[in-house]
This record gives C-alpha cells, sequence and structure tokens, in this order.
C-alpha cells in the first residue's frame, strides 16, 4: 500500500514578515556595556540594573548544556538582545502602528479580544506595543500590564518575586534572560477574585538575527483563580533568531492558574524558555502546551507542589518535523504531604523529526500521601522519524501512589486501511488518527484555541499521495 507523503507546513499564516523597521537595534553580542544600555533605556531603578549585571556575570560563568539537542549553531556575536519597534505602548488598537496592527489582525489577536478575552498584550520584537483589561477586573483590583510598568508602578512586587521561583543561577539561558529582559506581562489577581475569562499575552519576534527575552510574572492570591493564555510566534529567516523567556507563576493557599500557551515560532528559532511555578496549600496549577515551532526546543515547564494538598497537572503535545529538534516535557517537585500531580505528554514526529520526552518527579521524604500519575505517548509517521523518552522518578518516601507509562509507535496500517475502506483517502486517514491522538490537548483549550491548534495540526499535514 503506498504511503502519503507528508509535505513540510505550509506557514503562510504565520511567516508573512514586515520590514525591519524598528526604532532602535542594539548592536550584536552581549557584553557589559549591551547590559547597560538595555538598563539605561528602559529606566531601570538601581535595583533592577544590578540583578542585570550579577546576571551577565553568571552568563559568562555557566556552560551550554550538554546534554539535550545541539546548540553549536547559537552564537551570541550574531543575535541583538534588544530591538524596540517604532510603537509605544498603547490601549487602542487604533494607535498602533499600522503595520504592526497589521500583523496582529492577521494572528487574530484583536478579533479573539472582542469574542472571548477579558485583556490583551501584544509584544512586537522587545516591546509590549498594546495592552488592556476590561474595566470590571479592574474595580475588582485585578493589574495586568506590562513588566516594565509593573517595575515602575509595583516596584515592591515585582522585587518580591522576580527572579525568585527562577534563580538567575538556574542554567545559562536563565542567567542570559536576567541580563537582557524585556517585555512580557504582570499579572496580580487579588484574594478570592475569579476570572471567568482569560487573559492573553501574545509574543511576536519580527526582526531578523535578534532575540526575545519577555518575562512574565503572576500571582493569584488566596483563593483565586485566573486562565492565562500564552501565543508566540515569528517569520522564517535564513539565520537563527533566539528566544529566552521566563515565565514565574506563584499560585497561593487555595488558588487555582491554568496557564495555556500555543508555541508556533519558525523552524530558524532556538526556543531555550523557563517556566516554573510555586504552588501553595490546596492550590491548583495546570499547564496546557502545544510546541509546533522552532528549530531547536528545550522547554520543561515546572511545578514546585510547597503546600499541602498542592496539586498540578500537564497535558503537552509537540510536533516535530523534518529539521525540528524539540526536547520538551514536565518536571514537578512535591514537597508537602497530600499533593498530587498528573503528566499527560504526547509527540508527533515526521519526515525525520526529533521528539524528546524529558521529565523530572521528585516526591521528597515529607510528602507522604502524595499521589503522581505519568503517561507519555509518541507516534511516529514514518521510518525516518525520532521519538525518545528520558524520564527521572526521584521517590524518597514508600508512602505514595506513582505510575509511570510510556508509548512509543507508528500509524498502523491496519488503521490505515479500515478507514481508506469507509471512503477516507490514505492522506485523509492519516490525518483522522494524528488528530484523535491529539485530541486530549486540544479539548483542554478555550475553542477559538482548540481551532487554532488543530489548524496547526492540518497545516503540518498538508501534501499529497507519492
Amino acid at each position: 500500500m503506498a504511503k502519503a507523503d507528508i509535505e513540510d507546513i505550509n506557514r503562510n499564516i504565520y511567516d508573512f514578515k514586515n520590514a525591519d523597521n524598528y526604532d532602535f537595534k542594539i548592536e550584536k553580542g552581549l557584553n557589559r556595556e549591551i547590559v547597560e544600555e538595555i538598563s539605561k533605556m528602559k529606566n531601570d531603578p538601581d535595583w533592577m540594573r544590578e540583578i542585570r549585571l550579577k546576571a551577565l556575570e553568571m552568563y559568562n560563568k555557566l556552560e551550554l548544556p550538554t546534554w539535550g539537542p545541539d546548540l553549536s549553531e547559537l552564537n551570541m556575536e550574531e543575535i541583538a538582545t534588544y530591538v524596540k519597534p517604532k510603537s509605544k505602548l498603547n490601549s487602542s488598537w487604533d494607535e498602533v502602528p499600522e503595520d504592526i496592527k497589521d500583523t496582529f489582525d492577521k494572528l487574530g489577536i484583536p478579533e479573539a479580544e472582542k469574542k472571548s478575552l477579558a485583556g490583551v498584550g501584544a509584544q512586537y520584537d522587545s516591546e509590549v506595543v498594546y495592552h488592556s483589561i476590561k474595566e470590571d477586573l479592574l474595580k475588582q483590583g485585578v493589574i495586568y500590564t506590562d513588566m516594565e510598568t509593573a517595575v515602575r508602578e509595583y516596584p515592591e512586587i515585582v522585587k518580591e518575586h522576580f527572579m525568585k521561583c527562577v534563580p538567575i543561577s538556574d542554567h545559562k539561558f536563565v542567567a542570559l534572560h536576567a541580563a537582557v529582559w524585556s517585555g512580557g506581562s504582570f499579572v496580580y489577581v487579588p484574594k478570592g477574585v475569579k476570572l471567568d475569562i482569560p487573559l492573553q499575552s501574545y509574543f511576536r519576534l519580527n526582526s531578523p538575527e535578534s532575540g526575545q527575552f519577555e518575562h512574565t510574572l503572576i500571582i493569584v492570591d488566596e483563593g483565586a483563580s485566573l486562565h492565562f493564555i500564552e501565543g508566540c510566534s515569528a517569520p522564517k529567516y535564513n539565520k537563527v533568531n533566539l528566544h529566552a523567556g521566563c515565565v514565574e507563576l506563584y499560585v497561593k493557599d487555595n488558588a487555582y492558574l491554568r496557564y495555556s500557551t500555543i508555541e508556533n515560532w519558525s523552524k530558524n528559532m532556538m526556543n531555550l524558555n523557563t517556566k516554573k511555578a510555586i504552588v501553595g496549600k490546596n492550590a491548583q496549577v495546570d499547564w496546557v502546551t502545544g510546541s509546533f515551532g522552532s528549530k531547536v526546543s528545550m522547554l520543561y515547564p515546572m511545578s514546585f507542589l510547597n503546600g499541602e494538598g498542592a496539586k498540578t497537572e500537564y497535558t503537552g503535545i509537540t510536533f516535530a518535523g523534518g529539521g525540528q529538534n524539540l526536547d520538551t516535557g514536565f518536571k514537578v517537585v512535591h514537597n508537602a504531604k497530600n499533593t498530587s500531580s498528573i503528566v499527560n505528554s504526547k509527540s508527533i514526529s515526521k519526515n525525520g523529526g526529533s521528539c524528546t520526552y524529558r521529565a523530572l518527579v521528585r516526591i521528597n521524604e515529607n510528602a507522604k500521601n502524595s499521589k503522581c500519575s505519568v503517561s507519555c505517548e509518541s507516534l511516529m509517521l514514518d521510518d525516518k522519524s525520532r521519538s525518545d523518552t528520558i524520564p527521572v522518578n526521584d521517590i524518597r518516601t514508600d508512602d505514595v501512589i506513582f505510575s509511570h507509562e510510556a508509548k512509543i509507535g507508528k500509524i498502523s496500517d491496519k488503521e490505515i486501511f479500515y478507514l481508506m475502506s469507509r471512503g477516507l483517502s490514505e492522506e485523509d486517514a492519516k490525518a483522522m488518527i494524528v488528530r484523535g491522538f491529539a485530541y486530549p490537548i486540544s479539548k483542554e483549550l478555550p475553542v477559538e484555541y482548540a481551532v487554532e491548534m488543530n489548524n496547526l495540526i492540518n497545516l503540518e499535514l498538508e501534501g499529497s499521495i507519492g
């Protein structure tokens, strides 16, 4: 039986690009003068400038990770770490420059804001160009703004939490991020306030040979709840771009946070992002992640279950095509009794793409009566692709319930034959199986974003029978 030749993704909807028309682009490379110039342009207070310089020192001391994908193509001497677009921060889409507004129109962000979001932040290269929040949330004390504004207007809150969940010594690219960070979002949800509609930040990198280093800091106070959505994309260039953002989440006692991400970087992007959450007593953080783009990804969201009864759930899908090495997974540390975690990871690889599920589960001695369930499934669409599972399970007490299940396989010829016998083409049969495989992930997203994820899968599967 002839096999469907699944072609590479048609990325026209994401690969459109504007002229590299910036207000300012810092010289390429990384040194003290560059970090100080970024700090000066940001009007940083002294304490933030000191963090940046300390992080630069740490960056110069730390080695590149050697246990994951090959990062030898990344040369920081060829990366501009700060690009200021020709736009100020606006609260109305009408005030955003036409070329930048057109970008977000094509990505559907203004339309999504009207239909299904309580607030939106939009970043273009290194700066947030648009931010909004519904008036009724302001009246309840919800803060949703860009990080620069937060540093100026809420310095004590930021100082207490910034680079504390993710310390600058964590790894080389966290140190890089802390030295040159720009843009990002700050959210504070007061005690007992429950948001029924999500907030969303969207990060668009347009400038070639540059990096994006947004910082997201979210604090969900006691008894509050929030769904936050993060979207990312970039057009394809012939040279490497870099994304090294950082996400710090603080979920206080009895609070709830769902953090959903659709990452669709271009295939010249090195995506070296870091995301961590600290979870309080009887609180819960849920991660929903779709990773579709980038040449290389190293991304492992992490939850620290510090309060008794804390919970976390990770639901993620990774799709790697030719030339992609996507190394993703999840980490959880149980630091209190009666905590629980559920991990449900899926990956799809095709045309020689490589997916790796890399994970850590640590249940410490004092985390008695805790539960953890891990399920990892991988689907390979051809004989050229690769899928690996590298779990680390560190269980330090006997008083736990723990299970780990992993499955790697290919699309069954019998399944394809059965569907073709019911009138489907071979290509449609394959696509139906893949969409069914991905369904547990897409059903966890709001409707608009599930549609986007399914569209991405359809684009990845476009092709004809050879």
